[in-house]
């Protein structure tokens, strides 16, 4: 039990890594970018407020089982996917994003992607264990950790010469597309009416603390950094674009 909670126990210790790492490389692009200290210590105050808040909510829900309840629909589950994703695009098109977002090295939001690796093994590990199906991890119809392991080839390419700058944007559009291929088989593997995989264990694990904290913070993370990286990439190209360039 004690080896199966520190394994558990590692989802949480990867948020508080890389959401560390993340909001690092926005306090320097708010800097670069001009932010007056009261505007910056403003931002940075909020988002480790809603996150705490956030960690709370989750936390202390998973451990009263409300989640683990999938007598309704939809599921009480949902809110962890749906909450996190109305905030990330809220933040994703807002102004002051965008204002940083040109501040940060596009090798630095892609090279975080990398956190999928340790994530990835840490599902195998719960999996040898009997506490996830096989097809949420590598071995089974998980193709996440593809994004991680190749976090750090593509942003190492995206410093060397130029025509590998389309190259990220193809990157973060296959990374979206392997975490909604995870999300799919976790959903379809939990025990509801539209459970397609019907082997044991169940995903119910998801819905139970400290795991919560993988669709609560880390997937999340996951797409925040692909949304972040393509309004990036896609505004300098429109920026760079022949009608867009100063006469």
């Amino acid at each position: 039990m004690a080896l199966s909670f520190i394994t558990q126990a590692g989802f949480a210790a990867i948020a508080f890594i890389f959401y560390g790492l993340l909001l690092r490389e926005l306090k320097r692009g708010m800097r670069a970018a001009g932010f007056i200290p009261k505007r910056e210590k403003k931002i940075v105050q909020r988002a480790l407020l809603a996150l705490l808040i956030w960690m709370i909510v989750i936390s202390v829900l998973s451990i009263q089982g409300f989640f683990n309840d999938f007598s309704t629909f939809p599921p009480k589950m949902g809110i962890v996917f749906i909450v996190p994703l109305i905030t990330i695009l809220t933040i994703t098109f807002s102004k002051s994003l965008k204002e940083i977002l040109n501040y940060i090295p596009t090798q630095n939001l892609i090279r975080l992607q990398v956190f999928r690796v340790f994530v990835e093994i840490l599902i195998w590990l719960l999996f040898i264990q009997n506490f996830f199906p096989i097809q949420m991890t590598f071995e089974g119809r998980n193709g996440d950790i593809l994004a991680g392991a190749t976090a750090p080839v593509v942003a190492h390419l995206v410093t060397r010469k130029s025509w590998y700058k389309s190259l990220p944007i193809i990157w973060n559009i296959a990374g979206l597309l392997l975490l909604l291929n995870i999300a799919g088989v976790a959903i379809l593997s939990l025990p509801t009416p539209f459970r397609i995989f019907m082997n044991e264990p169940s995903s119910t694990l998801v819905t139970q603390f400290p795991v919560i904290w993988l669709p609560g913070f880390l997937v999340p993370l996951a797409y925040s950094l692909h949304f972040f990286s393509l309004r990036q990439l896609l505004t300098k190209k429109i920026e760079r674009s022949p009608e867009h360039t100063d006469p």
